[in-house]
Parts: C-alpha cells; structure tokens; sequence
C-alpha cells in the first residue's frame, strides 16, 4: 500500500492518538521486522566495466 493512501485516508483530531501514531511509526522505522528479498545490486563506478557492459549489450542486440 503507498504511504499516500494511508494519509489520504487517516484524520486523527486527538493530540493524544497523535502522538501515539507519530510514535508507532517512528518505532517502526527503527525496527524494521522484514528482510530484503533480494540482494542489494552493486553501482558500477568503473568507466572501463561500464564500456564492457555496454559492449556486450550492443553485441547481443545485434545478434
């Protein structure tokens, strides 16, 4: 569900539950129960591995 849903349809006039909600969220930030599904992929910084990919991009194009 996107976060924009979640404030489009939440109107909380207590300062109180206010409160409370700003907290829950903020611990749930901090303690996130979920695990990444798949691994984080690398940035290719390295402008002569950047020509090799693009390289075999092109030759696989053209095949």
């Amino acid at each position: 569900m996107a976060t924009s849903s979640i404030f489009a349809n939440v109107r909380i006039t207590d300062p109180k539950k206010a409160e409370a909600f700003v907290d829950a969220l903020e611990a749930s930030a901090k303690e996130p129960k979920g695990k990444l599904s798949a691994p984080i992929i690398p940035t290719v910084t390295d402008l002569n591995a950047i020509r090799g990919l693009m390289a075999k991009r092109l030759k696989a194009k053209n095949e």
